[in-house]
């Protein structure tokens, strides 16, 4: 697909955590598209450097704050005057910077490489989460995805048109062992997604979900050692790469997608097949 059609021109978009990874390509495509975009990450000054790039506009906070994306948003709407996109983006896998999970994961990965069936899940099982991980996980999705739609709902509504786009993950449709607080967290978005979407439909302002298979990012590298496995796994015979997911953003934030709301669109190559 080519870039540069003004698909979304003249349209405002506020991405989280786009500093990088699939955030960054999403903030990319829909510039490209004539939006004007605002990149929102933890560090500012990773935010930034994003942002001149694109042109856009750079705010930082960590949406598992209800007062701080309060504060984002009011930053937000004054650098850029309005708000019609939305993209809950921003999100962690829980094993950052954990070295005992790459090495499960590398562990299972030679395992499976021999025939064999690994006994371990890759986080070692809901035995091993603690309290803290499975509230962060939660907090940092499932509360960051409702705190930044209170937000935007209420700039979107009064004007009767807006997009918002939440993140899920095939973990949140078919789920896997060894990630329930993550699975949980992403099942969750997708229910909180078709609620909303029901509740602003009237007022002309779309809610819709993504839901990405495997993609080749930063938060997916420690999983590398089982790419091939995937791969296999895979009917369309590969990782999926970031613009499969970009495209699929900019789709739902443009008059293409005006009759679609409520929904779960997800490119896995195959992965996992639904409806």
């Amino acid at each position: 697909m080519s870039a540069g059609n003004g698909r979304l021109a003249g349209r405002t978009a506020l991405i989280t955590g786009a500093a990088r990874g699939l955030g960054a390509r999403i903030a990319k495509r829909m510039s490209e598209e004539g939006a004007r975009v605002v990149i929102n990450d933890l560090s500012l000054a990773a935010a930034r450097s994003t942002a001149d790039e694109l042109g856009g506009e750079a705010v930082a906070c960590d949406v598992s704050d209800s007062a701080a994306v309060a504060s984002m948003f009011e930053e937000a709407v004054s650098l850029v005057g309005d708000l019609d996109i939305l993209v809950c983006n921003a999100g962690i896998s829980g094993i950052e910077g954990d070295n005992a999970a790459r090495q499960r994961i590398a562990e299972r990965a030679e395992a499976l490489a021999r025939g064999e069936q690994p006994e371990d899940s890759l986080d070692g099982g809901i035995a091993g989460v603690t309290d803290e991980q499975w509230r962060r996980m939660l907090a940092v999705h499932m509360d960051g995805t409702f705190y930044c739609c209170r937000e935007a709902v209420k700039l979107m509504r009064p004007r009767n048109r807006g997009s918002i786009i939440t993140m899920g993950s095939i973990m949140g449709t078919f789920g896997r062992g060894g990630g329930t607080a993550y699975c949980a967290a992403k099942a969750g978005i997708l229910g909180f997604t078709r609620a909303l979407a029901h509740e602003v439909a009237a007022y002309d302002v779309r809610v819709n979900a993504i839901a990405p298979g495997w993609i080749r990012t930063d938060m997916t590298d420690p999983l590398k050692p089982l790419h091939p496995m995937l791969e296999m796994q895979t009917p369309m015979g590969r990782i999926g790469e970031p613009d499969d997911i970009a495209w699929a953003a900019v789709y739902l934030a443009s008059d293409e997608a005006k009759f679609v709301t409520g929904q779960t669109l997800s490119p896995n190559g195959g992965w996992y097949m639904s409806q």
